[in-house]
Formats: structure tokens, sequence, C-alpha cells
């Protein structure tokens, strides 16, 4: 995952100049099969062919992050081998690329911390729909629990209504079971944000720190 994310934001640092002019919005297809969009790469879209759409919705550019990141490794490769430089480790190269694609993702920590927040939303968002969907299947159970102590009272079963309690309880624990994993995301949301603004405080040293080395002629 590290090789593919330095890759993207390798590929997302070639595009900058042409959003200095213009809004582009990026699309992929997840490994779920759905359509993941985004004003930045989406999360969803690691390591899957990405197409950047200007605002009339045209494809202006497309993104393989696998084949790009074999360019870049086999021309780090070549370089390494005409300047007889000791190739970096696996570990700093992996350090290296997920300092970039820190940097290509986020500007500033205010970043961090406004992504932080639309994740919140969103849980937050899906949570309110399980809730209502929960309220109104419980509604509907009371529906049907009256009606079942009407077919009592006149001394008759209703097989039917019998199995509609049934169904509906087994769809109300369902929904709840699911409202109980989108809670629980919560504290994993959070744990990302915090690590991302360590790691993106980190990334921030050293690219000041290269820019502060001299350059070779």
């Amino acid at each position: 995952m590290g090789r593919i994310l330095g890759a993207v934001a390798a590929v997302a640092i070639t595009v900058t100049p042409l959003l200095a002019h213009a809004q582009y919005t990026y699309r992929c297809n997840g490994s779920d099969g759905k359509k993941y969009y985004g004003s930045a790469i989406p999360m969803q879209c690691a390591g899957r062919p990405v197409e950047v759409l200007n605002n009339g919705g045209l494809v202006v550019k497309r993104i393989d992050p696998a084949k790009e990141e074999e360019e870049r490794a086999a021309k780090a490769a070549a370089a390494a081998k005409a300047s007889g430089k000791v190739e970096q480790s696996i570990a700093e190269r992996d350090e290296e690329r997920r300092n970039r694609a820190l940097l290509a993702t986020y500007t500033s920590v205010k970043d961090i911390d406004d992504a932080r927040a639309r994740a919140l939303r969103e849980n937050a968002q899906v949570t309110d729909r399980f809730e209502q969907r929960i309220k109104d299947l419980r509604s509907r159970r009371e529906r049907y629990d009256k009606e079942l102590d009407t077919y009592k009272k006149a001394g008759k079963a209703s097989s039917t209504v019998e199995d509609n309690i049934k169904n509906v309880e087994l769809e109300i624990a369902a929904q709840e079971n699911l409202l109980a994993q989108k809670k629980g995301e919560v504290p994993s949301i959070h744990a990302k944000y915090d690590e991302d603004k360590k790691r993106y405080a980190v990334a921030v040293a050293a690219r000041e720190k290269e820019a502060q080395q001299p350059k070779k002629k």
C-alpha cells in the first residue's frame, strides 16, 4: 500500500500545475464496484486507475498508480546505477512515499482537521439513517402487534401477521447491528487523522530539511 500511495502522490504532484487554473474531480471504480469521486483522490481509489475530470465532466487525464510506480522505480534504479549511489532501503523508500502522499493530499494541518470533520459528518449522517430506519421498523412492529391482538380478541389467528412480526424483528436486529458498527468507526476515524497529523509534521520537516540542502551542480 505504501508503494501505491507513493505512486498516487507522485502523479498528483505532476497534475498540480493544471489545478492552479481549474477545479478538477477525481473518479475511480472501487474494489466494491462502486464509483468514487472527490476533489482529491479518494482513499477508495488507492492503487486503482483514476480519471481526472474537468468542470465539464470530460476526462483530461488518466492515472494508473501501478504503472507509474513501476516506471518511477525503474528510473530510480537506473539513476542509482548510473551514479553508483547506494539504493535506499525499503523502509526509507516507504517513508519517502508516505511523505509524498501526505504532502500531495494535504496542504496544511487545517486540511487534515477538515477531512476529519467531513468523515465524522458522513458517519453521523449514515448513523442517523440507521436510527430512523429502526424507528420506522419499530412503529411497524407496533402496528402488527395491534393487528394480531385484534385477531386474538376475535378468537382467530393470523400466520401472515405473525410472519410479518418475525420478519420485522429480524430486520430491526440487522439494522441495530449496522448501527453499532457505524458508531464503532468513530474512534478509528479519530485515530486515522491523529496519525495523519503526526506524519504530516514529519513530512513537512523532511521537506524543509531537503529544501535547505545545497543543490548539487
